[in-house]
C-alpha cells in the first residue's frame, strides 16, 4: 500500500470500470463460512485491505483462508479458539460480528474493541444486547467484550435502529440458535439480504417478513455453500460522480440497476443524463449540473456511503445544494479536506433538506450547504476514512495544480485497485512513500 498519492489534473475522465463484490459484504460472508460443516467458496471478491485483515482474524481462530484470483475458500475451524487476539483491535468491524458465531462453535468468546471509518458513534451496544436476548452473558471492557453461553435460545430482537451491523450479527447468532429468532426493525441493505441469501443456501432457515422483520427459525447445523458477490454500490456510484465531476462519462458495469435506484434519480434530478441497460450504466452531464438537496437514509434511502463523493458533486452543479446526514453524526470529517481545495461549504447542527432527524438537537454538525459552482485548487490533505478518501481524489481530479493526498491506506482498504481503475480513466495519479 502507498502512503500519498500525487495527483496531476488532466482533463475529463472517460472510459470504463469493472466494479467487484461489495467491500460491505464479503467480509460478513467470511464470517458466515466458519459455521459451515464444509468449505464455503466466495467468488467476485475484491482486492481490498479489509478482505487481508478479516483473512488473517479467522486463521487466527483456526480457520482456513485460501484465495485463488477473484475467490476466496474458507475452512471451518476443526479445534476453533474462542478469542480474537487483542492485536487486531481497532482494525475493522468484524470481531464483534464474530461473538455469535464463536458461542455456537465453543460456548465462549472474546473479541478485542472494533475499529473502522471515524465516522461517528457505532456503539456495540445493539450487539450486546442482541446476544443477552439470546440468552449469552456477556461482558463490556475498555478492552474488548466477552461472551458465555452454552447455547444460546431464540428470541424477540427489538433494534432501536435498523443498524446494518446489529441485523448481520443477529442473522449470523440466530441462524444455529435453538427455536426461532424475529427482528424487528430490522436493517434491509442489499448486502444484509446477501448475507441472509448465503445463509440460506447454508441451510439457515430465513424469512424475510413485512414491516422490517426478518424470521430465523434455528437449525442444527449449517453446510458448506459457494456464492458470488454481487457488485459494489459505493464504488458504482463513486465512479459515476468521477466522470461528472470532471466534465466526463464514465461507464461502470458489474453493478445491477436495482442496487443503485435512489442515487441514479438523484443524479438525474440533478440534470446528468443516466443510459442504463443489461449490461451496466454510464452518466454524463453535456448541458451541466444544478443543485439539489438530499437526505441520507436507511435502505431504500440514500446511502449514507453516497455522500462524500455527492458533495463534491455538489461543488460543481449550479446553485446551493443542502445534503442532511441522518445516519452517522460526525460523517462530515472529511468536508474541511474539500473547504482546503476550495469548496464553499458552511455545515450546521440544525436539519437542513429534510424533516428533523435523531441529531436534531444534538451539537452534531449533520448538515452541509454547498454553493456551486466552486473552483477547485489543488492541496495537501489528509485522508480520514475510505469514503472521504474517494471524494478527495476526484476533488483533486477537477481542480486546478497539483493535489498530495496522505493517508491513501484508507483508500485501498475499501475500494478494489483504486489506483489503477483511476489511471485507467485517465488521471495522471503517482505513488509516494511519503
Amino acid at each position: 500500500m502507498s502512503d500519498a498519492w500525487i495527483i496531476e489534473p488532466n482533463g475529463p475522465l472517460r472510459g470504463e470500470v469493472a466494479v467487484r463484490g461489495s467491500k460491505n459484504a464479503v467480509t460478513k460472508h467470511m464470517v458466515a463460512a466458519i459455521l459451515g460443516s464444509e468449505p464455503s467458496t466466495i467468488a467476485n471478491v475484491p482486492e481490498v485491505g479489509d478482505v487481508e485483515i478479516t483473512s488473517s482474524i479467522l486463521r487466527a481462530i483456526g480457520a482456513g483462508v485460501e484465495r485463488e484470483g477473484d475467490r476466496v475458500t474458507i475452512t471451518p475451524p476443526e479445534a476453533p479458539g474462542s478469542a480474537v487476539p487483542l492485536s487486531f483491535s481497532g482494525l475493522n468491524r468484524i470481531p464483534v460480528l464474530l461473538l455469535g458465531p464463536l458461542l455456537h462453535l465453543t460456548g465462549e468468546a472474546w473479541v478485542p474493541r472494533v475499529g473502522g471509518d471515524r465516522i461517528g458513534s457505532r456503539p456495540v451496544d445493539f450487539h450486546v444486547q442482541m446476544l443477552r436476548t439470546l440468552g449469552a452473558e456477556v461482558e463490556v471492557t475498555d478492552d474488548g467484550i466477552s461472551a458465555r453461553c452454552s447455547r444460546l435460545r431464540g428470541a424477540i430482537i427489538e433494534l432501536p435502529y435498523p443498524s446494518v451491523g446489529a441485523t448481520e450479527s443477529a442473522l449470523l447468532s440466530a441462524s444455529l440458535a435453538d427455536g426461532k429468532t424475529v427482528i424487528r426493525n430490522a436493517a434491509t441493505e442489499p448486502e444484509v439480504l446477501e448475507l441472509a441469501l448465503l445463509l440460506q443456501r447454508m441451510g439457515a432457515r430465513i424469512e424475510l417478513a413485512p414491516d422490517r422483520r426478518i424470521v430465523i427459525e434455528g437449525v442444527p447445523r449449517l453446510r458448506g455453500s459457494t456464492t458470488r458477490l454481487e457488485g459494489d454500490r459505493n464504488e458504482a456510484f463513486s465512479y459515476l460522480v468521477a466522470g461528472l465531476l470532471t466534465g466526463g462519462q464514465v461507464t461502470v458495469r458489474g453493478c445491477g440497476q436495482d442496487r443503485l435506484v435512489t442515487a441514479i434519480t438523484t443524479l438525474l434530478r440533478m440534470g446528468a443524463e443516466v443510459e442504463l441497460d443489461d449490461r451496466g450504466m454510464t452518466a454524463s452531464a453535456p448541458n451541466g449540473l444544478r443543485a439539489a438537496a438530499v437526505q441520507t437514509d436507511v435502505h431504500p434511502g440514500f446511502m449514507t456511503d453516497w455522500q462524500t463523493p455527492l458533495m463534491v458533486l455538489f461543488t460543481q452543479a449550479e446553485g446551493m445544494s443542502v445534503l442532511h446526514e441522518t445516519v452517522y453524526e460526525d460523517r462530515f470529517v472529511y468536508v474541511p479536506a474539500l473547504q482546503a481545495m476550495g469548496g464553499e461549504i458552511e455545515l450546521f447542527s440544525t436539519c437542513l433538506g429534510g424533516p428533523a432527524c435523531r441529531f436534531h438537537d444534538s451539537r452534531y454538525l449533520h448538515s452541509a450547504v454547498v454553493r456551486g459552482v466552486s473552483k477547485l485548487h489543488g492541496a495537501e490533505v489528509d485522508i480520514p476514512d475510505v469514503r472521504a478518501g474517494f471524494s478527495s481524489v476526484i476533488a483533486a481530479a477537477a481542480a486546478t495544480g497539483t493535489s498530495v493526498l496522505h493517508g491513501v491506506h484508507h483508500l485501498e482498504r475499501g475500494y478494489h485497485r483504486p489506483a489503477d481503475q483511476l489511471r485507467s480513466l485517465g488521471l495522471e495519479l503517482r505513488t509516494s512513500a511519503a
